[in-house]
């Protein structure tokens, strides 16, 4: 992992919840003495916070404003010539598998690959690196799991990429030397806007293939009662909503 993959995912740890909520908490706790009324302030927007970012009924609606929509219809082959699979993490030595292997996020997006591909009996991408000194690449576990879990089989093996941007770039160098151009993309809903943009800016025609869908989630009183799983959600509707901002900046001015 280099200096600037380490520093961007701690100021990334830092700025969403809960890191961000904690570091409020404990800037209205260091105030207390000095500043009460700033403090007491603090204190109170720290927990409306929690609060909003742990409740399902908006953290589920707000992940449901970024949700593509669901491939419909015959739009499933169409032209498209390649389907890609983006990781979306790994297990690190997991006790009931021989070597790391791929996360319930990552299996999730094989799942609605290794469907789409038996519909269409298009070639398949898998793209991930390793970011963390693995000695196995994400890719590698997407491919294992694919061919030995869902019998697909998988053309091409892109290990280099860090994040999307490159996983776009690196896919380009793969499927271009093929003639590809026009893929069917996989992967989360939330994820998707932010993945498009990266691989049309990389030059493909990309049919948005998106699976993972939270916002129906929501959907009765309860969901107005704090819940851990929507803290996650929130944490994940913030990254996507910063990471597309941060990518259409970083494409301007390439």
């Amino acid at each position: 992992m280099t200096v600037w993959h380490l520093a961007k995912e701690s100021l990334g740890l830092l700025l969403l919840p809960p890191a961000s909520i904690l570091l409020l908490l404990l800037v209205s706790i260091a105030l207390f003495r000095a500043r009460p009324g700033t403090a007491r302030s603090l204190l109170g927007v720290a927990i409306a916070a929690l609060w909003i970012a742990s409740t399902p009924a908006i953290a589920y609606r707000a992940q449901g404003l970024l949700e593509t929509a669901p491939l419909t219809g015959d739009a499933a082959g169409g032209r498209a010539q390649a389907i890609v699979v983006l990781g979306g993490g790994m297990l690190f030595a997991p006790p009931e598998y021989s070597s790391d292997t791929v996360s319930r996020w990552t299996l999730e997006r094989l799942r609605y690959a290794a469907r789409l591909q038996r519909e269409t009996r298009l070639p398949v991408l898998v793209t991930g690196g390793n970011t963390r000194g693995r000695p196995r690449s994400e890719a590698a576990a997407m491919k294992e799991a694919l061919e030995a879990d869902f019998g697909v089989p998988v053309r091409w093996t892109e290990e280099g990429a860090r994040n999307t941007l490159e996983n776009a770039l690196r896919s380009k160098e793969l499927l271009g030397a093929a003639g590809v151009t026009r893929i069917l993309l996989v992967t989360h809903a939330v994820h998707m806007p932010r993945a498009r943009l990266a691989f049309e800016a990389a030059g493909f025609e990309v049919v948005p293939a998106p699976t993972g869908y939270a916002a129906h989630l929501a959907g009765d009183v309860f969901d107005w009662m704090p819940r851990a799983d929507a803290l996650l959600a929130t944490r994940i509707v913030l990254h996507e909503a910063i990471g597309y901002g941060w990518y259409r900046l970083q494409l301007a001015f390439r």
